[in-house]
């Protein structure tokens, strides 16, 4: 007879049958999945005093979850997005167990009241045109391994792609066109692919890395000849950032990530006057409402809408309507 009420089985089905059976998530959110409770099952183990294999379902008690996110933030020191990234799964667990087993739908009810936490949301930060500019020209292009990093950055401005995004770009995945610009195909969250056209220089800094490659090997590959991860990416745009804040001292001030680069194409196609509907489909965004944070975050921009209507700048909008008078005379004659 199945024992419903031990939490190895049930977890073990919530990862093969829902995660990647009923719902086919991507791959990054699996390991997210994973993560947690590769932290939650041996800190309820030490908490309940008995092996990993032992714990039930009802030792993972509303309090003990409490207790659980807790040192998430402090003993971690994790940010309060990563304490409710670690809730999301549990209550997803939750609620896999408690539509299958009908003696645990009070569990799962008191699990799911455990709430999540409100934070202040940070503005975005992003690169004015001389901090990216700074930042291209930080690698040493006299190098294999400099040519190589200058290409990783200049791909990940023009494209505004994850990290992710241009870890897992193939040799195939590049179309070069007629003109010397080109194209790339982007895999993103959710397995949607997107299109994303390239300029010529960048197409000039790609193409010598698919030289004799099949297509289906990996574009970027690391100094081992291995294909790069998106950790791997991390670590190369933090190191040229740190080289290129010796050139740009603002950029001292700010972290930067290949993140940090996607906020800085988007910031930089809304000044060039891009709509912002162009943007959203660019950076491969499913809502309108995603993509509207660089509207509302970009100060350039809001400081040219307030001069517009500055009373004393002389600037505002005139309806010259009224002042053109066949216009007045053609609707008097309607």
């Amino acid at each position: 007879m199945i024992d419903r009420s031990a939490l190895g089985p049930w977890i073990r089905r919530f990862l093969l049958e829902h995660a990647m059976g009923e719902r086919n998530l991507s791959v990054n959110t699996q390991h997210s999945y994973r993560d947690t409770f590769c932290l939650l099952l041996p800190f309820a183990s030490r908490e309940c005093k008995k092996p990993v294999d032992r714990l039930t379902v009802d030792d993972l008690s509303p309090n003990l979850i409490r207790i659980f996110l807790a040192h998430v933030e402090d003993a971690r020191h994790c940010s309060v997005g990563t304490r409710n990234q670690r809730l999301a799964t549990i209550h997803s667990l939750a609620r896999f167990i408690g539509e299958r087993s009908p003696e645990h739908v009070s569990w799962c009810g008191q699990i799911r009241t455990v709430p999540f936490k409100r934070s202040l949301k940070n503005s975005l930060s992003y690169l004015e045109k001389d901090e990216i500019d700074a930042l291209l020209a930080a690698p040493d292009r006299s190098t294999n391994q400099g040519q190589r990093d200058y290409a990783v950055l200049l791909f990940l401005y023009n494209s505004g792609a994850r990290a992710s995004e241009a870890a897992g770009v193939l040799v195939e995945h590049l179309e070069p066109g007629s003109t010397g610009s080109g194209s790339v195909k982007l895999h993103g969250k959710g397995r949607k692919i997107r299109f994303c056209p390239l300029w010529t220089k960048t197409m000039n800094a790609l193409l010598p890395l698919t030289h004799g490659r099949p297509g289906t090997a990996p574009l970027f590959l690391n100094r081992y000849g291995e294909p790069i991860t998106r950790f791997g990416i991390h670590t190369l745009v933090e190191r040229h950032a740190r080289s290129a804040a010796k050139q740009a001292l603002s950029l001292r001030k700010k972290r930067i990530s290949p993140h940090t680069i996607r906020h800085t194409t988007a910031t930089h196609l809304l000044r060039a006057g891009v709509d912002i509907n162009t943007i959203r489909c660019w950076l491969g965004h499913v809502s309108l409402e995603t993509t509207n944070v660089y509207a509302e975050t970009d100060l350039a921009i809001k400081a040219k809408a307030l001069s517009t209507c500055d009373p004393g700048s002389g600037t505002a909008i005139k309806k010259k309507w009224r002042d053109d008078p066949s216009l007045m005379k053609f609707l008097r004659g309607l």
